[in-house]
Formats: C-alpha cells, structure tokens, sequence
C-alpha cells in the first residue's frame, strides 16, 4: 500500500487514471440511462480539468520551493512522518515549503466559516425540502453525511496545521543546533 501511496504522490499519470476510473463509476451510479461512451466522454473531462488543476498547482508549488513535484512529494511524505532533514540544503527547501504550505491554510482559513455556513446551509435546505414532500430519510442521510465531511475537513485541516507547525519548529530547533 505504501508504494501504491507513494507512485500516487509523484506521479500525475497514476493521478489521471485514479481520477478517470472514479469518473466513469461515479458516471456510471448517476447516469444509468446514459450510454457507456458518454460516461467515458464526461469522465474525460472530469478527468482534463482536475489535471490541468493539479498541474497549475504543483508548477505553483515547484516554483515557490525551488524543487520539482517528486522532491516536494518526498518533502511531504517527511512532514507527514516527522523526519527533519539532515542535509542542510534539504532543510532550506522544507522550510520554504512548510512556510508555502501554512501560508495556503491561513489563507484558506478565512474562507472556512463561509464555505462551513454553505454547506450547513444546503443540508438544512435539503431536510426541509424532505419535510415538505414526506420523505425525510434521504435528506437526514444527506444531512449527516454533510456533517461528517465537514468534520472530517476540519479535522483534516487541523491535523495538517499541526504537522506543519510541529515542522516549522523543528526545523528552527535544528537551525539552532547547527548555528
């Protein structure tokens, strides 16, 4: 599983297929009625934009380190297990890229309660619209499935500030050290 986690983080071809496969099931769940080809044809899309997304960010990324995406996909793989680099030039690349990355959460961070509000929003819409017609069981299912991904976002968001901030003064602590 590891080396399955890992081809993942480096490489965007592994990242195209895993996309495209989940867009032609999830195609395949919702539009029944449709013809195979055309969930082929819409996850292809799916597929073009989330790459071209991806690639924007990593180009962004690469260019904000000073390292290309295997490094920054090996750097990450270091905050996630705690390992502080011992080369020194290793050490000035993390620091740029936990600095990038803690920059990108606090930002992300001031939109958070809105995008939270929005989704409380629509889960609470889509229970009244099921207490309108009588059918409350999808929508309570909906509702508490908005609930638990809203958590798990949070909790996730929570978790990787910690890494990152437990990183950032580590590596300070071993600059100390060095000096």
């Amino acid at each position: 599983m590891r080396a399955f986690k890992r081809w993942l983080d480096r490489s965007l071809t592994a990242q195209a297929a895993l996309a495209f496969l989940l867009g032609v099931g999830v195609n395949a769940l919702l539009r029944r009625d449709d013809h195979p080809v055309l969930w082929v044809i819409h996850a292809v899309i799916y597929t073009g934009v989330i790459i071209a997304f991806l690639a924007v960010r990593r180009r962004r990324a690469s260019r904000a380190v000073g390292t290309d995406a295997a490094g920054i996909a090996e750097l990450n793989r270091k905050i996630r297990h705690r390992e502080v680099p011992r080369d020194a030039e290793e050490r000035a690349t993390m620091r740029r890229l936990v600095a990038e990355q803690l920059g990108q959460m606090e930002r992300g961070g001031r939109w958070l309660p809105y995008w939270l509000g929005f989704m409380g929003l629509v889960a609470i819409g889509m229970v009244v619209l099921g207490a309108f017609t009588g059918s409350l069981v999808f929508p309570l299912a909906f509702a508490v499935g908005v609930a638990g991904f809203c958590y798990g976002i949070l909790w996730m968001r929570r978790r990787a500030m910690g890494l990152h901030r437990d990183m950032r003064s580590a590596l300070r602590n071993q600059n100390e050290q060095v000096a």
